[in-house]
């Protein structure tokens, strides 16, 4: 092992920052859990649709029905137990794979921050978060540790870099630097706000937000790294995050990466928070000041999980960048936009008009979409190419089944893309009953007519 890996492997930091994120994202997830449910959402998008989008390799996830409620709960319950360290491994296990269920239900309720809670809650699974300021440590003083391998703190800063400077190299693009696009667009939706309303028709204020968002994403980590920075960076972080809440709907994305980017700051801080939190229950914080180092042993079964989580990072890395395997414009096939930090950074619209023939008869029927998904399913169907290739299979399945012969299913479909002129979409020829999701480039999207130069 390089010197300077295990120098770095063997250096520690305060358990009470590790305590402090634990707690602030086990009731960040329960806040949003209830919140979740009480818009009745869970109705809306998992009980109330006849058909699912799944992801690719994903399929066998099924809705639960009504049990998607118990699903829900037991969610909330895990992150509570997370946010108060109890039964913690079992817990942020339980939350892993009861979030992740949900979100893999049906994608058309894909989000970026919902990934990225899948991502925390799993790393967050081999961190040992309940060593400090949690009832498992109250319960087992044996597991009590003042201090901690710094890499369990890092890793978390890490990931959460990476959301952001990724965020920040998508929007290296001409769309976004050069025409505004889709700020442009979607500015001036807001147009009534008090103060700043008159501002967002401004086509200045429109290249304005552009450029400050792409400067802020890639510079915002590291001068929450520096400490003579930190709060100068906390309150662009504030700033930024509740000006893009009132602005577009987001929902709790922008708490979330406020109060996550509060790890950047010293023990100091979390300890002041967490011993005011213990007042509240009357716990003594002093308790939690023992002196001890969690120093590791580095045995086989330490080595397996360093490599294991290296790769995770490794793989977090690098996937984002798999759109350039293709050769076609990212924006417009979506060929490897998904899971990419891609936050915010294009506006699609389409419409898709699917045609059912009878190999045999050749009888044509025109399909109502509105018959078989819901309204926000068919908008996000039109303009994503996977969505429509396995609704295109769904309709083969239900009109075979009402006696249509080995049904053809042939697609009249037009998108828009960042203020452009909409143009077909899928080529009207091909059959796509007769086509199948991979990760092959998917030759029947019809070219795109102009140019996207840059991330």
């Amino acid at each position: 092992m390089n010197d300077s890996i295990k120098k770095y492997l063997n250096s520690y930091s305060e358990t009470v920052t590790l305590a402090f994120f634990r707690l602030a994202f086990g009731f960040m997830m329960l806040f949003s859990l209830i919140r979740f449910a009480s818009y009745n959402w869970i109705e809306k998008f998992y009980i109330e649709p006849q058909f699912h989008f799944t992801y690719y390799g994903f399929s066998w996830v099924k809705p639960l029905g009504s049990f998607t409620y118990l699903l829900f709960v037991i969610a909330g319950i895990s992150a509570l137990l997370v946010a108060i360290g109890y039964k913690y491994r079992i817990a942020i296990i339980t939350l892993f794979v009861s979030f992740t269920y949900i979100e893999l239900i049906d994608k058309t309720t894909y989000l970026n921050h919902y990934y990225f809670i899948s991502v925390i809650s799993f790393i967050m699974i081999f961190l040992p978060a309940n060593a400090s300021f949690s009832l498992d440590a109250l319960k087992n003083p044996k597991i009590l540790f003042q201090k901690t391998p710094s890499w369990t703190i890092d890793i978390l800063k890490l990931l959460l870099g990476i959301v952001y400077f990724y965020a920040g190299l998508a929007k290296l693009n001409s769309d976004w630097l050069l025409d505004a696009m889709p700020l442009k667009i979607w500015l001036p939706n807001n147009s009534n706000l008090p103060i700043i309303g008159s501002l967002l028709n401004e086509n200045w204020v429109h290249y304005a937000f552009s450029w400050t968002g792409m400067i802020y994403d890639l510079s915002i980590v590291f001068l929450l790294l520096y400490k003579r920075t930190r709060i100068f960076a906390f309150i662009l972080v504030v700033i930024f995050h509740v000006l893009t809440r009132i602005l577009f709907p987001i929902g709790v994305f922008p708490y979330i990466m406020i109060i996550s980017t509060l790890i950047f700051f010293d023990a100091d801080f979390h300890k002041k928070c967490l011993d005011y939190f213990t007042k509240l229950f009357s716990i003594d914080a002093n308790y939690f000041e023992n002196g001890k180092v969690k120093i590791q042993d580095f045995n086989k079964i330490y080595k397996v999980k360093l490599t294991f989580i290296s790769l995770f990072i490794t793989f977090q890395l690098l996937f984002p960048f798999r759109y350039f395997l293709y050769k076609n414009e990212l924006f417009w096939t979506e060929e490897g936009f998904r899971f990419s930090w891609r936050v915010m950074i294009m506006e699609k619209a389409g419409y898709t008009q699917f045609i059912i023939k009878d190999s045999i008869t050749k009888k044509e029927i025109r399909v109502n979409n509105s018959h078989f998904l819901t309204t926000f399913q068919e908008k996000q169907m039109s303009f994503q190419p996977d969505f429509i290739l396995e609704y295109a299979h769904y309709l083969c399945q239900y009109y075979k089944k009402q006696g249509i012969n080995n049904p053809e299913v042939y697609v009249e479909s037009y998108v828009a893309l960042n203020g452009r002129l909409s143009q077909k979409y899928i080529n009207p020829k091909i059959n796509l009953a007769n086509q199948y999701e991979s990760f092959q480039p998917k030759t029947w999207i019809l070219p795109f007519n102009d140019e996207i130069i840059g991330f």
